[in-house]
């Protein structure tokens, strides 16, 4: 995550200078994380803990958190920073941002409210129990694996309800407009029939390498652990939603409205932008990247002979049958025709490339109904298993065919997968870069990567070039209405009005977008933030180099360090530059 609090520590110590020791710091952090946070373990194929589910939620985890992330500043503070050079410097740099910024967000109870409708533990549970996400079931020790990940996730469920219990008694609920839509995803997880079940799909789809003999008791062990644990739990959670959390649910929707809640929110919004742009001057950068966009795509609207004013442009493309799919199946295959059709343009620009490709699925039936239009899901380093683009295909009017380039390039290549696989596979960086991440750079490097679709050679249809317009409008509209609904008292209702009014998004996507908003603070704020920060570096060094500049490098160097706070990619921005420069100067 993104840190930029600055904590002080009254300890005198004694540099330590060896880089091998400093090497080993970084080892023991990550190798000490992945204990803490095992679910991050199995999703880069580190299957060491697979069994594993610690009730994060407790406050004897919170508290050794506090102490984790202590003891590893004091650990830094045995270096001078001065004696460590290239990488190592710039993992010091990280790690300490890292680290200072967990513990300033300490102070903010986000453990109090711990289910919501986009990103909670019963969702996420969900996936990994289904067989068609992180949790690997290829052997009979996957499977009993999971076996004790459903013990500990009844666990985790049950402190969920005493969090949600004490945050009523303190006044830190979810708004009650989002939790009738989470109440609605637990009730299509909750299943009578074990065979029902979501739970079930791996045991009904046995891989080849377990055998016959293995596979009934694998059964019995399922329906036994669905029927008395995972079932269960997940009642006991969704009837306490439903009888007591609801009800006791606020009627407002901002951060600002929960105690200490304006606080809370300056804190993700520097968490999220990795910048020091307070919540009002995001509003206002927001506003004027809206007036902008809109005069883009009222070019587009002149340029396709369309007669009415913009309204009507949103409207006719919102309504034409000729810009949406019918049948799922074809709007998959049409992602898959781009990723043919993206991979070979990429060459133009690119001189790194991942090792693994990815592929495309549809969402989840039990989530699509809230989740985003599309989103990625990381593969392994080693690419045994390939990166995800997840296609939501529950409203494909929410789905139109403008939209498909942009998408691509954003969550898929040059986009997240791009980004996201080769920091993996860069051997030589220390883990915690190699799998970290911010959301300035990471979304902001998948917005940059859709603003490059022309020189890649696409947008050659004017359509698709308003599909372009139309998302960055989306993210340019998220400055405005994530600042407005958490800093500037804006309504539920009236964020949605803000974005159907400059937007043809479907209704339903914008609701989803607002909702999402509502329960993640700051997050949609890092997209713009972010790619406006990397379009400004490039634009700075293109000036500084003059023909000199290589958008290849350029790319080579904001992708080749891993995931970085948007202050320190610019400076190592900075220092290709005067490299570069140093380099021709020289003659080499």
């Amino acid at each position: 995550m993104q840190r930029t609090f600055i904590l002080a520590f009254a300890m005198i110590t004694t540099p330590v200078l060896a880089d091998d020791a400093f090497k080993a710091v970084l080892d023991r952090y990550f190798e000490e994380s992945l204990q803490r946070n095992p679910i991050n373990a199995t999703a880069i194929g580190d299957e060491r803990y697979n069994d594993r589910l610690p009730n994060s939620l407790a406050e004897p985890f919170r508290k050794e958190q506090q102490a984790f992330d202590r003891r590893y500043l004091a650990e830094l503070q045995r270096f001078d920073r001065t004696k460590l050079a290239g990488q190592d410097r710039l993992s010091y740099d990280v790690l300490k941002n890292d680290l200072e910024d967990d513990l300033a967000g300490q102070r903010f109870p986000a453990w109090l409210a711990p289910v919501n409708q986009f990103d909670s533990p019963p969702a996420l549970f969900a996936q990994l129990g289904s067989g068609e996400s992180l949790q690997p079931f290829r052997n009979a020790k996957d499977y009993d694996d999971f076996l004790k990940r459903m013990d500990a996730g009844a666990v985790l469920f049950d402190q969920a309800i005493a969090n949600m219990r004490e945050g009523v008694e303190k006044g830190v609920t979810q708004p009650k407009v989002v939790m009738v839509k989470a109440l609605g995803q637990l009730d299509g997880l909750v299943a009578e029939d074990p065979e029902k079940s979501l739970f079930w799909g791996p045991v009904a789809h046995f891989p080849d390498a377990v055998p016959e003999a293995e596979r009934a008791r694998l059964r019995e062990a399922y329906r036994a652990k669905i029927r008395d644990v995972t079932m269960p739990a997940y009642r006991r959670l969704r009837d306490y939603i439903r009888d007591a959390y609801i009800p006791a649910c606020r009627a407002s929707v901002g951060l600002s409205a929960l105690p200490d809640g304006a606080a809370w929110y300056a804190y993700l919004v520097r968490n999220q932008t990795t910048t020091d742009l307070t919540p009002a001057a995001i509003h206002d950068l927001g506003l004027a990247e809206v007036a902008r966009i809109r005069g883009e795509m009222d070019a587009v609207r002149k340029q396709v002979g369309f007669k009415g004013d913009l309204k009507a442009f949103f409207k006719h493309l919102e309504t034409g049958e000729e810009f949406y799919f019918t049948k799922p199946d074809d709007l998959l295959r049409g992602y898959g025709e781009l990723q043919k059709k993206i991979n070979a343009l990429l060459p133009k620009e690119f001189d790194v490339f991942p090792k693994a490709d990815y592929e495309v699925r549809p969402v989840e039936a039990f989530r699509a109904e809230s989740a985003a239009g599309g989103s990625y899901q990381p593969g392994t380093p080693d690419g045994s298993r390939p990166g995800v683009f997840y296609v939501n295909t529950f409203n494909l009017k929410a789905q139109p065919k403008f939209g498909m380039e942009t998408l691509s390039l954003h969550e898929a290549s040059p986009g997240h997968h791009f980004q996201i696989a080769l920091a993996q596979e860069i051997t030589d960086l220390p883990q915690f870069r190699r799998y970290g991440g911010y959301t300035a750079y990471v979304e902001g490097w998948a917005l940059y990567a859709e603003s490059i679709g022309k020189e890649l050679g696409l947008f050659t249809d004017p359509y698709q070039w308003y599909g372009r317009l139309s998302d960055e409008m989306l993210r340019a509209m998220r400055l405005v209405v994530d600042t407005g609904l958490h800093a500037k008292g804006w309504s539920r209702e009236q964020a949605i009005q803000y974005m159907l009014d400059n937007s043809s998004m479907a209704e339903s996507d914008v609701v989803a977008e607002v909702e999402r908003y509502i329960v993640i603070p700051g997050q949609a704020l890092g997209y713009k933030i972010g790619q406006l920060a990397i379009t400004d570096m490039r634009a700075k060094a293109e000036k500084a180099l003059g023909a000199r500049f290589d958008v290849k490098a350029f790319h080579r160097v904001v992708l080749t360090n891993g995931a970085l706070p948007i202050s320190v990619l610019r400076t190592r921005v900075d220092e290709w530059v005067a490299e570069t420069k140093a380099r021709a100067g020289t003659g080499s």
